[in-house]
């Protein structure tokens, strides 16, 4: 091999001068290169005198070497991702030609029904009173608009295969005019703008029986990978409890059908689960696509009669798949078909806009399915790497770990050993206990939970609806802002639970010192609408009974649907406490929340509205609402909330008591937050209010007195009222000037509120006061005991 040497006037180098290196000395090279692309001059040397076949080189054409080396290989790496760029865009080009072939059927089809539709009522207008044909026009009309009306099929042979052949053929021809034809009127969802690196069109149906959704996108995997991975439904689709294949029957061309039932959960409390009996058909077209087709098994369309259920209400798919096509160069091109009837007329009418949502089902489970194979994709390639030295499957498995077991919670199956416990005449709040075996010494739950007592598992649960909440903003409320809804002595007995013995139950103490929580990132999907974190609750004592809770808990977490732009998403905030050790078979209770929404949102941007204490207050003129904004929502959504606590039989009515309260509690500040990031209807009618009243100001309220009193020993107001609101107007109308200040790590200390005294000092006001940096006020000795002072007060609070 023949490589010139690059000229070097400091090493007075001839430019014309050339080195041919042999095979031998090339193949030595290159193994220190696989070592070390860039060797130090102490190396290069010492390689020269370990390979006599090198001595006749000057270190400093070895040097050239490796230059020339690492930027062939450079090359190599932009001709090979510039490649596989080319390949992604013209796949999607090919993908975008044919969906635009398929619009212009679908014009074509819809131009054709209109002329008819003009037709037909020109003649019904043409027609005396007296004659019946408009009956028959507004008939036609109905037929007409009818997309894919469920055809009739004679009764099959239970027992003979060509009979399921039959139904499968049919199906594959139904599901193939809906992915690729004008069976379904699809209309693309906002925001899913096509390109290489997007997750590809999606598209929801109109005017067609149930509900439907459909998605193409591109995926760096081979068909037969991607089909493996569909196929396994519970590995992606979270509303899935359970998939069994009951029987396979092999055809003639190589492919399969399988006859499947399946079961899913209940998103809500409120409604009951469903279930499928499906024929499932797999097979290769001619142009060596995959195809894997489903649909109900029902009376009218024939086969065996499925298992029954007593406590799933069952539902029917209509043709529906996946068509998997292999691209030139590598991966494919997938088309996702969903298509379902959810029988909404077994839900209760305030419910049904969530079962006849045709945006909800391609969140849940078209764009999953979806999102899922891309995020395989890019982990099997190397393009995300995790932290913490976790697998990507473990982490992934935590995360459907979390959302199964809160779905158990919520749903709480019989046949899982759940039963309701009863209720003290209140009908708000749900417990149900579990003391089976079976359900928790499984593979999912540690063996060493329950060895030292008898017990089980209780859950406290309740389902609310909200109104002109978004669902994305109230769950990362949620998030960043535990301490307004959870209780420190509660988190430390579900913490305590992973031990061997708990210690005893605590009262739900809602107005209680709170605890600092640190948010440590695990992992997130590809597009970000998922998140895993690991949580550290840091405790302090504030009095002495406290002493026992002041310490450091952990929960894993998993936050999901925050982005307030994705359109029938529903928003979801699921934790379970962990210990230190965090192990990959760590037991996980989940708890947690889940905000659906039953109306879609309209088309109008909403505002951007801050979660800071300072601009929810709204005092003054500073923070009134323009009118608009409240017309920016009109959405309702249910919000399920689910707590699950281990018990010890002899406490299980102290434990089911302490749940009791607490949810409640909890349910309670959810609605103070609801309402204070819900927009108002009447706050340009009323005018601006007198005192700050969201929840974070009452809560502010209360710690300042409480720690005022600890710190200090004597009481801050003269008359301390138990209402948050009568503690709030006796800060904000004390006669001191009285301000509060966040202090973070490496950061300046910032405002986060003070009382009308304070304002008044500071010569500001309530909105502008976050805008004023502790630091800028004081001269350079003031900061410095002010500084000091704060190391004091948190070290006071250590001590405690």
């Amino acid at each position: 091999m023949a490589l010139s040497m690059h000229k070097d006037a400091s090493n007075s180098m001839d430019s014309s001068k050339y080195v041919r290196y042999t095979p031998e000395q090339v193949e030595a090279l290159e193994r220190v290169y696989a070592e070390c692309p860039k060797p130090s001059s102490l190396r290069r040397q010492q390689l020269i005198r370990e390979c006599p076949i090198l001595s006749n080189i000057e270190p400093k054409q070895i040097k050239v070497w490796f230059q020339n080396r690492r930027c062939r290989e450079k090359q190599r790496k932009e001709a090979s991702r510039l490649q596989t760029v080319n390949r992604k865009l013209t796949a999607m080009n090919k993908l975008l030609m044919e969906e635009n072939d398929r619009l212009q059927k679908q014009v074509s089809h819809l131009v054709y029904e209109n002329g008819y539709m003009k037709q037909q009522i020109h003649t019904a207008s043409a027609t005396t009173t007296t004659d019946n044909s408009c009956e028959s026009v507004v008939m036609s009309g109905q037929n007409q608009q009818q997309q894919n009306p469920t055809p009739q099929h004679p009764q099959r042979d239970a027992n003979n295969p060509a009979g399921l052949l039959a139904i499968a053929e049919e199906t594959l021809a139904e599901f193939l005019s809906k992915a690729t034809g004008t069976a379904v009127d699809w209309v693309q969802m906002i925001g899913m703008k096509p390109g290489p690196d997007s997750i590809g069109i999606v598209a929801v149906s109109r005017n067609c029986s149930g509900v439907a959704a459909r998605a193409c996108g591109l995926v760096s995997l081979e068909p037969t990978k991607v089909a493996e991975i569909l196929k396994d439904r519970p590995s992606w689709y979270r509303d899935c409890r359970c998939l069994d294949v009951l029987s396979i029957v092999p055809t003639g061309s190589g492919g399969t059908i399988e006859l499947i039932y399946m079961q899913t959960y209940a998103p809500t409390t409120l409604a009951a689960a469903r279930d499928f009996w499906t024929v499932r058909y797999t097979t290769s077209l001619e142009d060596g696509s995959l195809v894997i087709c489903e649909r109900s098994l029902t009376s009218s369309t024939g086969g065996p009669t499925g298992p029954p259920s007593s406590n799933f209400v069952r539902a029917e798919m209509l043709p529906s798949g996946y068509l998997i096509r292999p691209c030139e160069g590598g991966g494919s091109i997938i088309h996702i078909v969903d298509h379902v009837d959810l029988d909404v007329w077994s839900v209760p009418e305030v419910l049904r806009p969530l079962y006849e949502s045709s945006k909800i089902l391609a969140q849940k489970l078209t764009i999953a399915a979806l999102q899922h194979i891309r995020q395989i994709a890019q982990e099997s390639s190397g393009e995300i790497q995790y932290g913490g030295g976790r697998q990507p499957a473990v982490l992934r498995t935590f995360s459907q770990r979390l959302c199964r077991g809160f779905n158990d919670a919520v749903n709480g199956f019989v046949e899982d050993g759940w039963s309701l416990l009863g209720n003290d005449g209140v009908e708000d709040v749900t417990i149900a206990i579990n003391s089976s075996p079976n359900k928790f010494l499984g593979s999912q739950y540690n063996s060493s939970m329950f060895p030292a007592f008898g017990g089980g598992v209780l859950c406290a649960k309740a389902s609310m609806l909200l109104q002109n909440v978004p669902p994305a903003l109230l769950v990362r409320f949620l998030r960043e802002h535990r301490s307004e809804w959870a209780d420190y002595g509660v988190d430390a007995y579900s913490a305590a639970c992973l031990k061997a013995t708990p210690y005893a139950v605590p009262c739900a103490r809602p107005g209680g010192f709170p605890s600092t929580q640190v948010i440590l990132p695990l992992a997130h999907t590809i597009e970000h609408e998922e998140f895993l974190e690991v949580v550290r609750i840091e405790g302090h004592a504030f009095s002495p009974e406290d002493v026992a809770l002041a310490r450091d808990m952990y929960l894993l977490q998993l936050c999901s649907g925050v982005d307030e732009n994705a359109i029938g998403a529903c928003a979801q905030l699921v934790f379970a406490p962990i210990d230190e050790s965090f192990a990959d078979d760590a037991l996980l209770l989940p708890s947690g929340f889940r905000v659906i929404p039953l109306d879609p949102k309209t088309d109008t941007p909403t505002t951007t509205r801050t979660l800071d204490l300072a601009s929810t207050l709204e005092v003054g003129s500073g923070n009134t609402r323009a009118a608009g904004e409240a017309d920016d929502y009109n959405l309702r959504s249910v919000l399920t909330i689910a707590f699950q606590f281990t018990f010890e039989n002899h406490l299980r009515d102290n434990v089911a008591a302490m749940a009791r309260q607490y949810v409640r509690s909890v349910v309670g500040s959810v609605q103070r937050v609801a309402m204070a990031i819900a927009p108002s209807r009447l706050s340009t009618q009323l005018g601006p209010k007198s005192l700050p009243g969201s929840p974070e100001a009452l809560t502010l309220a209360r710690w300042i007195s409480r720690s005022y009193r600890v710190h200090t020993g004597s009481d801050l107001f003269r008359v301390e009222s138990t209402a948050g609101d009568a503690i709030l107007k006796q800060l904000w109308q004390h006669s001191d000037a009285i301000m509060c200040c966040s202090v973070k790590t490496n950061a300046s200390p910032v405002f986060t509120f003070a009382n009308q005294a304070g304002l008044d000092m500071l010569e500001t006001t309530l909105v502008a006061l976050q805008d004023i940096m502790l630091d800028k006020v004081l001269d350079e000795s003031g900061r410095k005991i002010l500084c000091s002072e704060f190391s004091k007060i948190m070290q006071q609070v250590i001590n405690k």
